[in-house]
């Protein structure tokens, strides 16, 4: 039996673990499956001026909305798993410099990659300096992830001109901003009413 614990214990933790939305192309379903998702992303909305579908297209394009994602391990010796071949992590895939830039400029000075409201709130606050740094608009969800993606000094650059894959994902971005905000038109009304809140926007 006392063989068995660790095993039970691990078990239980991973139970623990946010699992993905279960319709992730769906916003209406992500929102109506994930308890406090709409209130984190209109709480971000309201905070940055962020577009609500830019913001999650983003977010499932960097994740998939799994809370533990992570780039790959280096190998040692062509075998053993080393390090990260970044320390992009979670929802966000925020590097730690960037994620600390966040807490040291929003005041969430205990923000973890790992919870949802955080992550969204921290995309946020990334299209709203990509818009004030670079002059792009909060709409514009193409060029957004392009400036999220190389850095605002890389977008600058035009880092991502000389690279038509990276352009390709940034154009799916988009479309999948736009597939999301007809989809929420639909279905704001009762998100409204379940949430309690009034609308802003």
């Amino acid at each position: 039996m006392r063989c068995l614990l660790p095993a039970i214990v691990a078990l239980s933790l991973a139970g623990c673990a946010t699992a993905p939305p279960t319709q992730p192309s769906n916003i209406c379903h992500i929102f109506q499956e994930k308890s406090g998702w709409y209130d984190a992303a209109k709480s971000s909305h309201k905070r940055w001026g962020a577009p609500i579908p830019v913001s999650m297209a983003i977010i499932y394009q960097e994740s998939g909305y799994r809370a533990d994602a992570a780039p790959p391990r280096n190998r040692l010796l062509w075998v053993i798993p080393w390090t990260r071949v970044s320390s992009a992590y979670g929802y966000t895939q925020a590097l730690d410099s960037t994620w600390k830039q966040y807490e040291k400029e929003s005041g969430n000075g205990w923000a973890s990659r790992k919870n949802f409201s955080d992550s969204i709130d921290f995309v946020g606050w990334y299209i709203h300096s990509s818009y004030r740094i670079l002059g792009l608009s909060k709409t514009d969800a193409y060029s957004q992830y392009l400036a999220y993606h190389e850095g605002q000094g890389g977008f600058r650059r035009g880092s991502y001109r000389g690279k038509p894959g990276l352009q390709r994902i940034a154009r799916r971005v988009a479309s999948r901003a736009t597939n999301y905000r007809h989809q929420l038109n639909g279905c704001r009304a009762k998100l409204e009413a379940d949430s309690g809140w009034w609308p802003f926007w």
